[in-house]
């Protein structure tokens, strides 16, 4: 799937003759190294966020998710101990992550290949993208977020795609792809977690990009990444949903803590099974494992960065966390901080519904 995705964002196409002798052009997973560097060659004279600070920042996070008390506790609940051990057959048997995670809605493929061009049609575009009521609002709403004018709202999707341009599109529309979609009659977990989840992924991918020039990873695939790094984890909310159906038995600090390592294990698994590049799937695959005085890839060291910058904002925004804390900046350079800036919160809307749910609702 990635291999097709990379295709239609590579934003140029194939030259008409090649050069006399030269070979083929290698895949893409052949024209970049399997495994990413361990150590980013360039030394930063700010050391990024301690373990103390991820730990606490990690913690606060998760209560807020499952509205937990923040309590310690060492005992898992029947229910926890339930989905946990339904995940751990998913893993141990080895079935199909993917298979659980919806794919890609036939509109996309359209879409980017209309963007593989320089010379992409505005108004076929805009047409293409006003078939589509979730796209069509994710468009207007970005256009609005950037246009900054006489106060005058965007309401031309033809408008909306012009400004946002080329690039903007592609990773709107990737967004988008990977967006998942929210039955209205979904369980407790399902409707009250996953839009918080998507919402810190959005906001992580958003950081990514902006930072990957600073850790020397490809933008596009630090944009994935975050993306798609707790697809495991929304996938594993219908086991919950099934098993505690009241919404109130699930949540302890000894589940969390199992549940978002197994959680990193299946978002690989289906990663992989997606033919993401090993960069991607290697960095998220660390943030379930990272300890002291072990090396990470350049990757992992941004999905790591930008997960904290993403939690803070979000425990901030609910005045769960002190916006003038200095010790939640600390370590943090002046590009982070200018990164941290940025992550506002999105739109309520930003997961999208289940059509055929809505409409019967």
């Amino acid at each position: 799937m990635f291999q097709w995705l990379q295709k239609m964002l590579s934003g140029s196409e194939p030259a008409a003759a090649p050069a006399p002798k030269s070979e083929p052009p290698p895949s893409y997973r052949e024209a970049r190294p399997a495994v990413a560097p361990a150590v980013n060659p360039v030394r930063s004279a700010y050391p990024g966020v301690s373990f103390d600070q991820r730990d606490n920042v990690n913690a606060a996070y998760l209560n807020w998710l499952f509205g937990s008390s923040g309590e310690s506790d060492l005992d898992t609940s029947d229910a926890e101990n339930q989905v946990l051990e339904a995940l751990a057959t998913i893993l141990k048997t080895q079935q199909s992550g993917a298979a659980l995670v919806r794919r890609l809605p036939g509109l996309i493929p359209q879409l980017l290949q209309s963007l593989r061009s320089d010379n992409f049609s505005g108004a076929q575009l805009s047409r293409t993208i006003s078939s589509d009521v979730v796209l069509l609002s994710a468009v207007i709403r970005l256009a609005n977020t950037s246009y900054v004018g006489n106060g005058a709202s965007i309401t031309s999707v033809e408008h909306a795609v012009m400004l946002i341009g080329q690039e903007g599109l592609r990773h709107l529309i990737t967004s988008v792809a990977f967006r998942p979609i929210i039955d209205m009659n979904s369980g407790h977990y399902t409707r009250t977690l996953a839009p918080r989840i998507w919402d810190q992924s959005e906001r992580s991918a958003v950081a990514n990009r902006m930072l990957a020039e600073e850790f020397g990873v490809d933008p596009f695939e630090a944009f994935l990444a975050g993306l798609v790094q707790h697809v495991g984890l929304i996938v594993t909310l219908r086991i919950m949903d099934q098993v505690d159906k009241e919404g109130k038995s699930i949540g302890s600090e000894m589940f969390c803590a199992r549940l978002i390592q197994d959680a990193r294990t299946l978002t690989c698994s289906i990663g992989r099974e997606w033919n993401f590049p090993d960069s991607v799937v290697m960095g998220i695959g660390e943030q379930a494992g990272v300890r002291k005085g072990v090396p990470i890839s350049a990757m992992g060291r941004l999905l790591t960065q930008s997960d904290y910058l993403s939690k803070v904002r979000i425990l901030v925004e609910h005045e769960l966390l002190g916006k003038a804390d200095p010790a939640l900046f600390k370590g943090l350079s002046p590009a982070t901080m200018h990164c941290y800036q940025q992550l506002d919160a999105v739109a309520d809307d930003s997961v999208a519904p289940d059509p055929q749910s809505a409409a019967a609702s």
